[in-house]
């Protein structure tokens, strides 16, 4: 049974090829449509400082799961519904005594944030179509949590690689943002977030993350056209943090 979604940019509609389903329709023609190579999704990244601790320091061993009810949204687009059930990162965090703050920094190779595909994601109420994919590659993810407060400020970045089945893969968009448990506002999009709270059916606590971040311009015309890049978007995230004294 098929789907539709629709866009609300009327200057973008038209035919795809007829290999590409029939629900793809209203997206504008990908032209010249030629093989593209694929390259692998590589996680190779920058490396950034780790918390160093001293000898008054407390460690801990810190654990990130994201759940479901989480959102994203980009452009002028409403946003998309997402279930990140599923995603975890490991990392350490290091506290001085003379203050509630712990700083984390994740090990970026257990970083798993679950793609947007039909399983995980709709859009105005309908699932993704089957061969449209979003796979998410963290290069980042470091900051503070407040032990006392519950306030989190989480860097973050990541390449988001839109694909559609073995026809089309664009160039990464690289979002860069702060997920934050208070308030994050642009031009375009706002989010606000809940602090870290203890949860009784969570090993750890639970928290909102929100966060706002401009993407600009790849090299590829389509997809520039589609999202109508540089614009915003938005991450709503639930997650559940454990911390442990090492």
């Amino acid at each position: 049974m098929g789907c539709q979604a629709y866009f609300p940019n009327p200057q973008l509609s038209c035919k795809l090829p007829k290999y590409i389903p029939n629900y793809l329709s209203p997206l504008p023609r990908l032209h010249p449509l030629k093989p593209r190579l694929f390259h692998p999704i590589s996680s190779t990244t920058t490396a950034t400082e780790s918390p160093v601790p001293t000898a008054d320091d407390v460690v801990y061993e810190v654990e990130f799961r994201t759940l479901g009810g989480c959102k994203l949204g980009i452009s002028r687009y409403p946003d998309f519904e997402y279930n990140a059930e599923g995603g975890r990162g490991n990392g350490r965090g290091v506290k001085n005594e003379e203050d509630d703050e712990i700083s984390v920094d994740f090990e970026l190779k257990s970083v798993y944030i679950p793609p947007l595909t039909t399983a995980t994601t709709k859009f105005l109420g309908l699932p993704l179509p089957p061969l449209l994919k979003i796979d998410i590659v963290p290069e980042l993810f470091r900051g503070t949590i407040n032990q006392e407060s519950g306030k989190i400020d989480l860097e973050f970045r990541a390449k988001f690689w839109f694909s559609i089945g073995s026809v089309y893969r664009a160039p990464p968009l690289v979002v860069e943002t702060v997920l934050t448990s208070e308030e994050s506002n642009g031009k375009m999009k706002k989010g606000r977030g809940e602090r870290l709270k203890n949860n009784a059916e969570l090993e750890g606590g639970s928290c909102r993350l929100v966060g706002v971040a401009t993407v600009q311009p790849i090299d590829d015309v389509f997809l520039n056209t589609f999202l109508s890049l540089p614009t915003e978007c938005l991450a709503v995230l639930n997650a559940s943090i454990s911390l442990s004294p090492t």
